[in-house]
């Protein structure tokens, strides 16, 4: 099979050689309808047949040295160390070569982070309750306790700040955590638009990470990507992060 569509996306970042990582988009696939037509996503009510094969292709496009974990999202803050028994989690980790992480989207802002080592790579899943809730300090902890200055992340496509309107109870939530956050909100008729870009970069960098990616909106191009926000029934995109042996 021939390799990945040019609207894949591979980060643009300093990443050790070893390191791999790419993010999919709503091309490459099999399935119709709302999910056409690469969804991986088993929950959101496409044909488990078609999902199959978009899974089976994913693997065979991007010559995967495995099938990805792919994990139980709850919008929480667990991180699982891989390979490791499953369970709701919303972000992985690996030291292992070979070993695939993944987390799937379709606007909330896949976190991909690797150490300048290449002997670690991970990834989160983080809509506005998992950054709230600390799930990037999670997975910063997990990878590296001890200095998080090791540590790079790419931040993939998600809800743009021009499209992403919240209510006063979502900015309260994060200034209750940080008061600096506000700028990371803009009022629009007595509620919000929020930034999950700029809401994830200033938690990333106060760890002390070098942070690249960011501001590719998932909602404003549906030719490309999916959005739960924009359409309600559709598939979702695969972010994935690995060490090659």
């Amino acid at each position: 099979m021939k390799g990945p569509p040019a609207d894949w996306i591979q980060p643009d970042w300093p990443a050790p050689a070893r390191v791999r990582a790419w993010v999919t988009s709503r091309r490459g696939g099999v399935s119709q309808g709302p999910w056409a037509a690469c969804n991986l996503a088993t929950h959101v009510g496409d044909d488990p047949a078609a999902v199959r094969r978009n899974r089976e292709i994913l693997v065979q496009r991007l010559r995967l040295p495995g099938a990805p974990a792919w994990l139980e999202q709850v919008h929480g803050t667990r991180i699982l160390e891989l390979p490791a028994a499953g369970g709701a989690a919303d972000g992985a980790w690996t030291r292992r070569p070979g070993q695939v992480c993944a987390v799937l989207t379709a606007d909330c802002l896949p976190v991909l982070v690797c150490d300048r080592a290449g002997s670690r790579v991970g990834l989160a899943h983080a809509g506005w309750r998992g950054l709230a809730a600390g799930v990037l300090d999670a997975l910063v902890d997990a990878m590296a306790p001890a200095s998080a200055s090791e540590l790079l992340a790419w931040l993939g496509p998600a809800i743009g700040p021009e499209h992403f309107e919240v209510g006063p109870e979502v900015r309260a939530a994060f200034l209750a955590r940080d008061p600096g956050h506000a700028p990371a909100f803009r009022p629009r008729g007595g509620r919000w638009l929020a930034d999950l870009y700029l809401l994830a970069r200033r938690m990333l960098r106060a760890r002390g990470l070098e942070v690249l990616g960011g501001g590719l909106c998932t909602w404003s191009d549906p030719a490309r990507f999916y959005s739960y926000r924009r359409d309600g029934v559709t598939g979702r995109m695969a972010s994935l992060i690995w060490l090659a042996d």
